[in-house]
Parts: C-alpha cells; sequence; structure tokens
C-alpha cells in the first residue's frame, strides 16, 4: 500500500478472544492480530471508544459472513431442487414499473431548479442500476425515451474480480445537456460488509477514506495508488474511476455545454461521492466545473473529518449541489461509526424523510450512531411495525410487491434494515412534501 497511514480491519483471523481481550484493556493483546496498521500507530487507538468501534465493526462483518454463507448453501440447494432461475429479459419490462414522474402533478424541470425533478430521476436511476443491463437498456430508451450510453462492470484489484456496476445516459427527454453516472449499491451481503468495516485508507491533504469503497473505485494494488493516469496492463481491466472519467472527457470535448450529475443508492452513493473526491485530487477542474449535482441515498460515511471539511470546500468552490437523502432509521446512512473527532463523518445538509415522507433539511441525520442509541430501540421497532402495516395495507399506491414486504418482515428483527429499501426512497421523492430552502427556490 502506497499510503503512509491506514488501518484495515482483519475480521477473518480475528478470533473471540482477541476481540474480548482487546476490548478489556488494550495491553493484553497487540492491535495486529485485530488490523494491519503502520509501525509506530498501534497506540493511536488506546482509548476504549476506539476498541469498541474496531470490536463492533468485527463482530458486525463476521454475522453478516456467516449469514452470507448460509444463504449460499440454501442458494445452492434451491438451484439444485429447482433449477437456475431465468434471466429477466428487457421485454418483460412494464414501464409503469419505472415511471419517473414526481408527484400527482408530474412537475416540471423548472419549478425548482431541477430539484424535485432530478431527485426522482436520480432515485429511479439509482434502483435500476441494481437490474441486468438488458432491463437498464430497455427501461432507459423505451420507457424513459433517453439515450443509454453504456453499461458497465469493474474490476476490483484486491478482490481479483468485477464487483463495481455502473451505468451511464444521456437526458435526451428533458435536458440534453444532461449525462448521468449512476453507481450501483449493496446488492449482496458481501456488499454490506463492504459498508460496516471500518478500514480506512490516507491520502494527503483530503483525510482518511473508506478502503473498501477506494478498492471498488479502482485503487490500484499495486503500490502506486491513484496514479492520475492509468498504466496500461495486459488485463486490460477496466476500473470505475478511470473508465467513467474518460467518458465525461469525451463528452465535454463533444460537447461545451455539457453537465454532469452523479448518483447511487447505499454503496453506490458513497462510491459516487469518492468519484467526485478523485477528480479534485487530479485535478480535474474542467470536469468538476461541468458537474451540476451529487445525488446520494442512503450513502454510508466516506470518510473523517478532514475529507468531510475537503468536500464541503469543493462543493463551495465548484458550485455544484450535494443531496445526501436519509430516509427515517436507515442503519447504512448511519454507519461507518461516527465517534468523536477521528472516525467517520458525513458532510453537507442532510436531505432527511420521516417514516411518513415528511422531509425537511437538516444539519445532519438524527441518531447519528445506529447502533449506540439505546433509548431509541423502542421506537425503532415501533417504526419497523408501522412500515410494515403500511406495505401490507396500501401496496398499489406505493409500489410494495412481495420481496419488499419480505424485507419489512425482516426489519422486525433487525429495525434499520427494511428502512434502507430504494422503495423508501423512491416514496420519499415522489410523494414526500418538504419545505425547500431559498437557494433551491426558483
Amino acid at each position: 500500500m502506497g499510503s503512509n497511514d491506514y488501518l484495515k480491519l482483519k475480521p477473518e483471523s480475528a478470533t473471540f478472544l482477541n476481540l474480548f481481550l482487546f476490548t478489556l484493556s488494550f495491553n493484553f493483546v497487540d492491535i495486529r492480530t485485530l488490523a494491519d496498521c503502520p509501525a509506530g500507530k498501534e497506540r493511536s487507538y488506546q482509548s476504549f471508544g476506539d476498541r469498541w468501534i474496531i470490536v463492533s465493526s468485527i463482530l458486525l462483518q463476521k454475522l453478516l459472513l456467516a449469514i452470507a454463507n448460509h444463504l449460499q448453501t440454501f442458494k445452492i440447494i434451491r438451484a439444485k431442487i429447482f433449477g437456475v432461475p431465468q434471466e429477466t429479459y428487457g421485454g418483460k419490462v412494464k414501464c409503469g414499473d419505472w415511471r419517473i414522474e414526481v408527484g400527482k402533478n408530474n412537475l416540471k424541470l423548472g419549478d425548482d431548479n431541477g430539484f424535485r425533478y432530478y431527485g426522482g430521476l436520480t432515485m429511479m436511476a439509482s434502483t435500476l442500476a441494481y437490474e441486468s443491463p438488458s432491463v437498464i437498456q430497455t427501461v432507459v430508451n423505451n420507457c424513459w425515451k433517453m439515450n443509454l450510453l453504456k453499461c458497465y462492470d469493474f474490476w476490483n484489484d484486491f478482490q481479483g474480480k468485477p464487483t463495481t456496476q455502473a451505468f451511464a445516459f444521456q437526458n435526451t427527454a428533458n435536458d440534453p445537456n444532461v449525462i448521468v453516472v449512476a453507481f450501483r449499491g449493496s446488492s449482496e451481503l458481501g456488499d454490506w460488509l463492504v459498508d460496516f468495516n471500518v478500514s480506512w485508507y490516507n491520502i494527503e491533504g483530503i483525510g482518511h477514506i473508506h478502503y473498501g469503497f477506494m478498492q471498488a473505485l479502482g485503487l490500484q494494488n499495486d503500490g502506486i495508488d491513484w496514479p492520475k493516469e492509468l498504466p496500461s496492463r495486459p488485463d486490460n481491466h477496466q476500473f470505475a474511476y478511470y473508465t467513467l472519467r474518460q467518458v465525461l472527457r469525451d463528452v465535454v470535448k463533444a460537447n461545451d455545454k455539457a453537465r454532469f450529475i452523479i448518483t447511487g443508492h447505499s454503496l453506490g452513493g458513497a462510491l459516487a461521492t469518492l468519484f467526485v473526491t478523485i477528480l479534485a485530487f487530479h485535478g480535474e477542474s474542467a470536469l468538476l466545473k461541468r458537474l451540476q449535482a451529487v445525488y446520494t441515498f442512503g450513502q454510508p460515511r466516506a470518510g473523517d473529518r478532514n475529507f468531510a471539511q475537503f468536500m464541503n470546500n469543493l462543493t463551495k468552490n465548484y458550485g455544484f449541489c450535494y443531496y445526501r437523502y436519509v430516509y427515517s432509521f436507515d442503519m447504512v446512512a448511519r454507519v461507518p461509526f461516527d465517534f468523536k473527532n477521528s472516525w467517520y463523518k458525513h458532510f453537507g445538509e442532510c436531505v432527511y424523510y420521516n417514516s411518513c415522507y415528511k422531509g425537511k433539511f437538516l444539519e445532519a441525520e438524527p441518531n447519528p450512531n445506529y447502533f449506540f442509541e439505546i433509548l431509541l430501540i423502542p421506537r425503532k421497532y415501533l417504526t419497523a411495525w408501522w412500515e410494515l402495516l403500511r406495505s401490507l395495507v396500501i401496496p398499489p399506491f406505493k409500489g410494495e410487491g412481495f420481496n419488499t414486504l419480505m424485507v419489512r418482515l425482516f426489519g422486525l428483527l433487525l429495525p434499520g434494515a427494511s428502512a434502507h429499501l430504494t422503495q423508501n426512497y423512491i416514496n420519499s421523492t415522489r410523494y414526500g412534501k418538504i419545505q425547500l430552502p431559498l437557494e433551491i427556490k426558483p
């Protein structure tokens, strides 16, 4: 690793005895049994709060890994008994399921400087990013009457396989100069493992940034980390940051009025944010000047307070909008942990919607650390029951389906998990009511 400051957890090799002893006292066990860090940095994690965050992160990862292994076994058994499910083809798409109108009156693009329109469009694009390329092509070209540029499956140099998906399209229906890039979010438990991991990687002048997110975006596993121009590789693998940056460069050359919007749900929201971060790290001013907005939904934290300050300054310097949507008790939007000034921080305003889809602009989301607010546990369970009952009563109106209902049932066991559903964010952007700040109003 090229950075001289980092923390990389080792949940696979960490034993429960080591976790227990490390929690009780730093002197009982060396941190290197739980994590890798530079020589001389071992004693940077002596406080009980720091040790508890490390232990909690590893325990959560072990739990999710065990669940993922059992689910994989279940899938193998189901495939042997019932056969492999058929692929969903583009021809089976119902355009009514992918409507992008906002509210009852289908607000126009200029009604509020595009906030509601692009909030609705980017949320649907973030949801569409979870689908197969054939479905994405059908929805963008045939349902939305826009122009799909390409779907991508990007390589992760650390996992040795493609783990990052995204697609880009041109809003030819209403705003032809706008190109939208949508990153896929956490679609498997393996992605959730990344969300709960507090491992970080330092970029000088920017701050500590989530190590797993950096890997998914295109961090190089050969000691060069983030070269401004990627050296030629014999394997010809594509990496998210470098490929998408070139796409935007080509668009700028062809259209001097082009503007960009970057979006994503969950992990996809973190990647959308960090894509902009690395553009700034590489001094890509020509692209940053064309950046219109970043919309994220249920985004986990991506870096520390220095990173947050860097991104706040970046939005001011280049004048692009950053809208971070958080729905109710969404647990992913509240991880990794925010503790004192040494761990993870969100930046920018939060566009918050409660479980009744009533929105407001806040400096930060309520109860920022999901697992630490013990007094809120009863309220979280009551909200989970309300969301389940709502799903049973109004499925035709809110687009609730069987799969959504199953996740809401799971939310009775772990409230906040079902709050992360894309359907909640679709309903918030489409039906939610919110008082807009003066700078957004026309």
